[in-house]
């Protein structure tokens, strides 16, 4: 037989034909079974999708899934959920400069405020632009489109991935008010600013909350409503189903915007998964290690598959509603700063099972989208020999040592992020839209279009109506004003007025878009106008409230009946004022087109005088 004449490595020159691997095996290492081509066209599907499930790995890059692979599957393993997902691209993660130029090395508030705003910003701010300005996440639209929302992480619940879809502050730092009266000063509650990253999160009122994080709830809000309680208390009074360890989470069986869930199960971040030796000088000549379990890990009920199942679950509940989540395995990145490969390993396996259990439920359902990429690129290669810098030997699966190199900082400081391109996956409705080379912020709009959300938050308020229960009282006597209608507001702001006076009701929680104030009507006579203005929108409702005169009787209360044809609720408090105008020349009639009988006295009518504040706290209603 001749002998071979062409080299192939890993084989002798010399070797006999005979000893080549036959054709149709080639060693085996090929992943494609057969052609792909029609498992790829069947995987396109045409939105729109009910749900969206974005998984975040922060910091895991293509070397990090690479390392975690190779320690776990071994280098022709595959992870069941990263790897499943049948539509594949890359995209860039570059943030901005304050003047708008380019920063090519990006970090967790810039690049998660990318893909939840469609707007780049600078490094350390959230869900603002360069300017500042805040920028609609896909978590309020979701909510403000009538979806149910949710957020888990592993990390402080305020950290920059899942405080990206609920605040928007200039400093990532910005937990609580401690360091927000300290650090952001301008956008404190006592400067009139939205407040602290946990603070707008209470106000937006996500669904389902999982995550650590609890330290800062201890902090006692400095102005507002609950000035002086703490931000556990505040949750408590909002309605929110409070929960910290795994019993608690798996006797929740309901979340919705009446008693939405926050459970905070650490002080600060999860433990990891797994420990072993941080990368040294020299730390790739040492016998290679295997990485072992972490005693301090939580209870298996709060792995991040666990808060993943169970976010899915709360959220799904209602099958006519459809859903928003996002969910990060947070200390990929954590520890790949710490140069610590086991650490970073572990925590992208748990990423992989929280994807299994996306995917298992996508599949099922058949109208989500599901997305898995990460914020940004970092440290850790996969390298051939003792590099100058840190490394550390690991033994895989395989029983072979692999070297991971850690060489953007010194021992002890902490290890940079990187600037190149990321993954991104995608499995269902709209997917498509993850291929070939797009950028972190496509990852908007892939999202917002999956869903058909309308991005324009005051139109999606604009409907509003404001009702009173009763458009004639006695002076002093108690009254209800409900407003509804107020989808894309979290929050509103309500007065009753006159010609000479104008009184604040006070701010109320907006629950379903339903906002109710409770008050005391001026001890004069006259008629005012009571005005509710969403604080999100800026939109504003008005009804006409009469105060009869003394000695007279207020008019029975009549059921609201339709507004006029061609009326447009919801514009401006013009709409009860001109409706108060009609009622003092014949008979009174609220915006809501509620109609009452004529009253006593026009003279009596046009008196203004002050009205007195009264507050009152209604459980599950959003009621102050």
């Amino acid at each position: 037989m001749a002998a071979a004449t062409g080299l192939i490595a890993g084989v002798s020159i010399l070797a006999p034909l005979g000893a080549y691997a036959a054709t149709d095996d080639h060693g085996g290492a090929a992943r494609n079974d057969g052609d792909k081509t029609a498992a790829v066209r069947e995987s396109i599907v045409d939105g729109p999708a009910k749900n969206v499930i974005l998984l975040i790995g922060d910091g895991m890059g293509d070397s990090e899934i690479t390392v975690a692979r190779n320690y776990a599957e071994g280098a022709a393993g595959a992870f069941a959920g990263i790897d499943a997902l049948p539509l594949t691209g890359q995209y860039t993660t570059y943030a901005l400069n304050k003047d708008g130029t380019p920063n090519y090395a990006s970090e967790s508030a810039s690049t998660a405020s990318g893909w939840s705003t469609g707007t780049k910003t600078n490094n350390g701010a959230l869900s603002v632009d360069i300017a500042g300005t805040p920028q609609s996440t896909l978590l309020e639209l979701a909510k403000a489109n009538g979806l149910r929302t949710g957020n888990v992480s592993t990390a402080e619940i305020q950290d920059a991935t899942p405080g990206a879809q609920v605040a928007h502050i200039s400093a990532r730092g910005c937990y609580g008010p401690v360091k927000t009266t300290a650090n952001c000063a301008a956008e404190a509650l006592e400067n009139g600013g939205l407040g602290s990253i946990s603070e707008q999160l209470l106000t937006l009122r996500p669904d389902v909350v999982l995550g650590g994080g609890s330290a800062t709830f201890t902090e006692k809000a400095v102005a507002g409503d609950w000035a002086g309680q703490t931000l556990f208390e505040q949750a408590a009074d909002r309605d929110y189903q409070l929960v910290s360890d795994a019993a608690g989470l798996d006797a929740v069986t309901a979340a919705d915007q009446s008693a939405p869930v926050l459970g905070l199960f650490t002080p600060g971040n999860f433990p990891t998964r797994w420990i072993g030796p941080e990368a040294s000088v020299g730390g790739g000549d040492l016998a290679p290690v295997s990485c072992t379990a972490n005693p301090e890990r939580l209870d298996t009920g709060l792995s991040l598959a666990s808060l993943t199942d169970k976010a899915i679950d709360l959220l799904s509940a209602d099958s006519e509603q459809g859903f928003f989540l996002q969910v990060e395995g947070a200390s990929i990145d954590k520890r790949d700063h710490a140069a610590d490969a086991c650490g970073q390993i572990g925590e992208t396996i748990d990423l992989d099972e929280a994807v299994q259990s996306a995917l298992a439920f996508a599949k099922a359902d058949g109208n989500t989208l599901v997305v898995v990429t990460a914020d940004h690129a970092h440290t850790s290669q996969i390298v051939g020999s003792t590099p100058p810098g840190l490394s550390v030997a690991l033994t895989t699966e395989e029983g072979s040592p692999m070297l991971v190199s850690y060489g953007t900082a010194e021992a002890g400081e902490s290890q940079q992020h990187t600037g190149s391109q990321v993954r991104i996956a995608g499995y269902g409705p709209g997917a498509a839209n993850v291929l070939g080379l797009t950028d972190q912020t496509d990852l908007f709009f892939t999202s917002s279009n999956a869903l058909a959300l309308n991005t324009n938050l005051r139109s999606l308020s604009a409907a509003a109506t404001l009702t009173l229960d009763q458009a004639a009282v006695a002076p002093g006597a108690a009254f209800t004003a409900t407003g509804a209608g107020l989808a894309a507001d979290w929050r509103a702001t309500s007065e009753v007025s006159s010609s000479a006076s104008t009184d604040p009701l006070g701010v109320v929680d907006v629950i379903d878009g339903r906002a109710v104030i409770v008050g005391t009507a001026p001890t004069a006579p006259g008629q005012y106008t009571v005005t509710l203005t969403g604080a999100q929108t800026g939109v504003s409702v008005s009804s006409v409230l009469t105060v009869a005169a003394a000695g007279t009787t207020p008019a029975p209360t009549v059921a609201p009946t339709p507004a006029p044809a061609g009326a447009v609720p919801g514009t401006g408090p013009t709409n009860g004022v001109a409706a108060g105008v009609a009622a003092a020349v014949g008979g009174l009639l609220a915006s809501t087109g509620a109609q009452v009988a004529p009253l006593v006295g026009i003279a009596a009518l046009l008196l203004a005088a002050g009205g007195v504040l009264v507050v009152v706290r209604r459980r599950r209603h959003g009621v102050l």
